[in-house]
């Protein structure tokens, strides 16, 4: 718990300065959410539950080994308390918000490797908590605040990735005797993350500045001959090196060519691995991670520097749908809407530039933007890349169309939301082939110019972007038109990212 006696978290020079209040602030909000749900369930176990009891990340190794892998906090625990160091739980009584901390008691001799372990009057002063004890006291101090009305724990499906986060085994609780409460906690936690606090827009905006900034170095880096992982070292050095980002929010996809159309390339199967070739798109996606705090921003443009009137079409086509999406965004705007809007901008682009032929609402009617477009147009942003709150409870279902069932969310807009915009168009092989062999969408295709095209790969424009109250702001400041990107790449424009 290094702490410098006023910031919660702060990597020094012109880093970002974390408030513990952003933390006390959550809670406050997360707790008046359970609230909520309790009365509206109307059950007299969970409108009376007394405290929230949750555990945060444990430390881990490498597979069989003692190589400890480098510790990130579990997401909902560091959304409440903000806390660097592992083996840490929490208790919030629910009726006042009033806050405990417990931490591991480690051994003196620890200092030799750890450094100075901090004492328990340290932990309260960085974290902004009511009080701090050693994880040991966990069991007398719930049985001291005797919640007859129960306890509330941690206990929910995650809708990106369909893992169950099952409530802990905590012998402390169990051995308690008290009522446990599993099905208000997650709900809760969800749609309190789901809109952002001031303070949680003024961090985001910082670390999507620095990623900003991340971009426009590997944009002036890049030159054909060189391998992707290197865009890929000169974007993280950045991040860490100038924005003391120590950790990716997500594996870095750096796509150059027909790489730029596998929507997740970068994996270790395939981990940004390529040469790029000449004249060839390079699509860059990639954030840094500031106290937790994910941005999330893709970037396209040519290795040579200059556009080839092709790529041009293409990039427009993309830039035009993310134009006029941020345009449109705004409170009680659907999400599925704008996802239908980028589709259909994107196909009358194609359209235009002849590699497509016929009427633009036949095709939507087809759903031939899938084919170019097969992911969703954004999805929530936050302490994680994907962050919760996009379906369940009283949102809006899954759509069940190719393409639009792959949105993370459908949610109508809300103030406080962060967004990531990022329209893309794909000249993938397989989603391609597949498309020449039906008839209701190959009459669109002109197979031709597409073939002659294939090794275009991709384009994907992404911002990150706050739903305000009367329409949205985009945190990202990297170069976006045609000739904006040239004259960086060229060096006849300086760059400024504020």
């Amino acid at each position: 718990a290094v702490y410098d006696g006023a910031n919660l978290y702060w990597r020094g020079a012109a880093t970002h300065r974390v408030s513990p209040q952003l933390h006390r602030l959550n809670r406050e909000k997360a707790v008046a959410r359970l609230r909520h749900i309790a009365q509206q369930k109307n059950t007299s176990d969970e409108a009376n539950a007394q405290i929230i009891y949750i555990q945060g990340g444990k430390d881990t190794c490498r597979h069989n080994t003692d190589h400890e892998d480098l510790f990130r906090q579990e997401s909902f625990f560091h959304y409440l308390f903000g806390v660097e160091e592992p083996d840490c739980c929490g208790i919030i009584e629910a009726d006042t918000c009033r806050t405990t901390l417990f931490v591991p008691k480690l051994p003196e001799a620890f200092a030799v490797w750890l450094g100075t372990i901090p004492s328990l009057d340290t932990f309260k002063s960085k974290y902004g908590v009511d009080n701090v004890m050693y994880s040991d006291a966990l069991a007398e101090e719930i049985k001291r605040l005797d919640p007859k009305g129960g306890i509330h724990l941690l206990q929910g499906t995650n809708s990106d990735s369909g893992a169950l986060m099952r409530a802990p085994e905590t012998p402390q609780v169990a051995s308690a005797g008290f009522k446990v409460i599993e099905d208000v906690l997650y709900q809760a936690l969800c749609e309190s993350r789901s809109s952002k606090s001031a303070d949680e827009v003024e961090l985001m905006r910082y670390v999507s500045r620095v990623s900003s900034q991340a971009h426009v170095k590997v944009m002036k880096a890049c030159k054909p001959g060189m391998m992707e992982y290197q865009l890929e070292s000169v974007f993280l050095h950045h991040c860490y090196f100038k924005g003391g980002c120590r950790f990716a929010p997500y594996t870095a996809i750096v796509g150059a060519g027909e790489h730029g159309a596998f929507l997740h390339y970068g994996h270790s199967g395939a981990p940004n691995s390529g040469e790029i070739p000449d004249s060839a798109l390079v699509l860059c996606d990639m954030g840094g991670e500031y106290h937790g705090y994910a941005a999330d921003i893709t970037c396209t443009f040519p290795s040579s520097g200059k556009f080839t009137e092709e790529q041009a079409i293409v990039y427009n086509a993309v830039l035009d749908a993310h134009t006029q999406v941020i345009a449109a965004m705004k409170p009680g705007v659907s999400w599925l809407d704008m996802h239908t809007l980028a589709e259909r901008v994107i196909l009358g682009g194609l359209l235009k530039g002849g590699f497509l032929q016929g009427d633009v609402e036949e095709m939507m009617a087809s759903n031939l933007g899938a084919v170019f477009m097969p992911h969703g147009l954004g999805h929530l942003l936050g302490i994680d890349t994907h962050d919760v709150g996009g379906y369940g409870y009283d949102y809006p279902q899954r759509p069940q169309r190719d393409g639009a069932n792959k949105l993370r969310t459908a949610r109508i807009l809300e103030e406080g939301m962060v967004m990531t915009v990022e329209p893309g168009c794909y000249f993938n092989r397989y989603l391609l082939t597949q498309a020449y062999g039906k008839d209701d969408l190959a009459k669109f295709l002109n197979r031709d110019k597409l073939e002659a095209n294939i090794k275009l790969g991709g384009v994907r424009i992404e911002d990150n972007v706050v739903v305000t109250s009367n329409g949205c702001d985009s945190f990202t400041q990297v170069p976006r038109t045609v000739e904006e990107i040239e004259a960086v790449m060229a060096g006849r424009l300086e760059w400024t990212v504020k």
